[in-house]
C-alpha cells in the first residue's frame, strides 16, 4: 500500500451514496485544515482526486491522510494539489489492531511518552490521541 493508497472499507463515513462523496469530502478537508482551497474534487469508485493550493508546508500530505481515511476511499491522487514542501521528514505507518500512539512511538522512537509527536503530526486526522482504528494512516516525523 503506496502512501496514496488506502483501505476502502475503514474510517469515517461522510457519505452515503457516491454523488455526496466529492462535496463532503472537499468540506472535511478545507475545515480540518485552514488555508487549503480545493478547486476541485472528484470521487470515481474509490478514486478521490484533489486540486488546489495548500499554505502550509505537510498540508499536503494532511490533505491525502484526510481524504484517504474516509470510509470508501481507496485511493487519492493529488497530482493538482499544490503546497511548499514538507520541513520534516516522514514516515507513513498503517495503525495495526492493538496500537496505541504509545505504542507506536516506542516502536519508532524508543519511548513511549513520545507519542504527542506523532499526535501533533496528524492533528488533522487524529481528533483524539485515544481513538485510533486499523487500517487508519498516519505519518511518523523522522529525525
Amino acid at each position: 500500500m503506496g502512501l496514496f493508497d488506502f483501505a476502502r472499507n475503514i474510517g469515517n463515513k461522510l457519505f452515503d451514496r457516491d454523488e455526496e462523496a466529492a462535496k463532503n469530502i472537499k468540506e472535511e478537508v478545507e475545515l480540518c485544515i485552514p488555508g487549503t482551497e480545493l478547486t476541485s474534487v472528484t470521487y470515481d469508485d474509490g478514486i478521490v482526486t484533489l486540486v488546489g493550493t495548500c499554505i502550509q508546508p505537510g498540508h499536503k500530505e494532511a490533505a491525502v491522510l484526510i481524504a484517504g481515511n474516509i470510509k470508501g476511499v481507496e485511493r487519492v491522487v493529488a497530482d493538482g494539489l499544490v503546497a511548499p514542501e514538507p520541513v520534516e521528514k516522514m514516515e507513513y505507518y498503517i495503525v495495526e489492531r492493538g496500537d496505541s500512539l504509545s505504542l507506536i512511538a516506542k516502536r519508532f522512537y524508543g519511548d513511549p511518552m513520545t507519542y504527542p509527536r506523532i499526535f501533533e503530526a496528524n492533528r488533522e486526522i487524529i481528533k483524539d490521541a485515544d481513538l485510533i482504528f486499523p487500517g487508519q494512516k498516519i505519518r511518523i516525523p523522522l529525525d
